[in-house]
């Protein structure tokens, strides 16, 4: 009989318990150069609410996901908060790979690993796209379906990527700075709000307890965008991956994602199927 683990604390249940599919940890060995700049990025973000960082993809990467998304996207939103001129694509993950490198971005994942708990989960994935002569949406923070009182600390964090320059007249984001640091008064004044202006290739990162929302479109042309949310490992994410992603997706997505749509535990059984870790029911597809 193979030796059993000893557990003789209730704090050793904070541990990776794991025998053979361990926790997922972002690469330790970043450069220095990366590593100064997470830590500058932080700094603003816990300042501010938020960062803005540019420049981080390529005009080829640009084109590649503009080519594979816009053909996706359909009729504008349902309602005044998604859009009544606003198109949004769900389930991006099942319907095409070129967002993975920015769920997984290692300038975003370096502030995720100091914002939260080890193996956090992606929260939702959007392609979003306003048209001309969309309305501003009304001020939000993205974590206030998690029903505890502010102030708190942020149980979530999102990005927003400029695949299309983002100004102040084709519905830029718009933040509201060091309003994560605001108790329960809801926020309707924009006077305060400031867009999160920046080239195309680049993204504004804040977190889930900032006000923000999308800004107005009054220009001629749409604005292309692709968010990313992401929460603690022990909470509930909006999007059910799990129902959403085929097991052939599940075979090519990188490994650091497949963490984050839940084939991951956190310690010591959240996650679990049938008392096993999730990814063991990947084993016929994806041997590791």
């Amino acid at each position: 009989m193979p030796d059993k683990k000893k557990i003789e604390s209730v704090l050793e249940l904070t541990e990776d318990l794991a025998a053979t599919h361990k926790s997922f940890r972002s690469d330790e060995s970043s450069s220095e150069t990366l590593k100064n700049q997470i830590a500058q990025d932080f700094e603003a973000v816990m300042r501010n609410g938020y960062v803005i960082i540019e420049k981080l993809l390529s005009v080829s990467q640009l084109d590649l996901i503009r080519d594979a998304t816009l053909p996706l996207l359909g009729k504008a939103g349902r309602n005044t908060f998604e859009g009544v001129k606003t198109q949004r694509l769900y389930n991006v993950l099942e319907k095409t790979r070129v967002i993975d490198l920015l769920a997984t971005h290692p300038r975003i994942t370096g502030l995720l690993d100091r914002l939260f708990q080890p193996n956090y989960l992606l929260s939702q994935a959007q392609i979003i796209n306003i048209l001309s002569g969309e309305s501003a949406q009304p001020l939000h923070y993205d974590d206030g379906f998690y029903p505890v009182p502010r102030p708190r600390p942020p149980f979530g964090a999102a990005t927003v990527w400029a695949i299309d320059e983002f100004t102040e007249d084709n519905g830029a984001t718009v933040v509201i700075p060091e309003s994560h640091n605001l108790g329960k008064e809801v926020i309707t004044d924009r006077s305060q709000a400031i867009p999160a202006v920046m080239p195309a290739g680049s993204v504004v990162f804040f977190l889930g307890t900032l006000w923000h929302g999308g800004g107005a479109n009054r220009s001629d042309a749409d604005r292309l965008a692709v968010t990313c949310q992401y929460c603690e490992p022990w909470l509930r994410p909006q999007e059910n991956f799990f129902l959403e992603l085929s097991q052939s997706t599940l075979s090519q997505i990188p490994e650091q994602l497949l963490s984050m749509v839940g084939y991951s535990i956190h310690p010591p059984f959240m996650g679990m199927v049938n008392g096993m870790h999730p990814k063991r029911t990947l084993q016929p597809i994806k041997p590791e």
